[in-house]
C-alpha cells in the first residue's frame, strides 16, 4: 500500500508542485498512517485519517514521521475502540509528534458517510471544519 500512495504522490507532482497532504477514509487511512510510519514521504505536509484504522503492527512506530496528524474518531465507534485510539496517542506522545485528536461523541464507524445509517452530521461538519483549520495550519 505503501509503494502505491508513493507512486500517486510521484505522479501528482508531475500535474503540480503545490504542497500537500495525504487523506485517507476507512482502510484509506489505516494507510495513510503507514505512510506516516514510514517517513518516506518528507515532502508531504500532513496526515489526516477519517475513521481510519490505527493499529501499528508489529515492528513499526512513528520515530521517522515527517508531517503532523490529524485523526478524526468516532467515540462510538465499535471497530476502533477508544483505546487503540488511546495508544496512538501515546506512541506519538513517545516520540514528540505533532498531532491531533480529535473524538465526536456518538459517532459511529463511518460516520462522514452521508446517507448511512451510521452518518451522524454533527460529527461530519466538526471533522471537517477541524480538517480545513489542520489544512491553513500546514499548507
Amino acid at each position: 500500500m505503501r509503494r502505491l500512495i508513493l507512486a500517486a504522490i510521484t505522479e501528482s507532482k508531475k500535474l503540480s508542485n503545490q504542497e500537500m497532504v495525504v487523506i485517507g477514509y476507512c482502510f484509506g487511512g489505516a494507510a495513510v498512517l503507514e505512510l506516516a510510519r514510514s517517513g518516506k514521504a518528507s515532502d508531504v505536509k500532513g496526515y489526516v485519517t477519517f475513521h481510519g484504522g490505527l493499529a501499528t503492527p508489529e515492528g513499526q512506530n512513528y520515530k521517522n514521521l515527517t508531517a503532523p496528524i490529524f485523526v478524526a474518531h468516532g467515540g462510538a465507534d465499535s471497530s476502533i475502540s477508544l483505546k487503540k485510539v488511546a495508544d496512538l496517542g501515546l506512541q506519538l506522545e513517545a516520540v514528540n509528534a505533532n498531532y491531533e485528536i480529535q473524538i465526536y461523541s456518538g459517532a459511529a464507524h463511518a460516520f462522514t458517510v452521508m446517507g448511512s445509517p451510521r452518518y451522524q452530521e454533527v460529527a461530519d461538519k466538526k471533522s471537517w471544519n477541524t480538517f480545513l483549520d489542520f489544512l491553513d495550519s500546514n499548507l
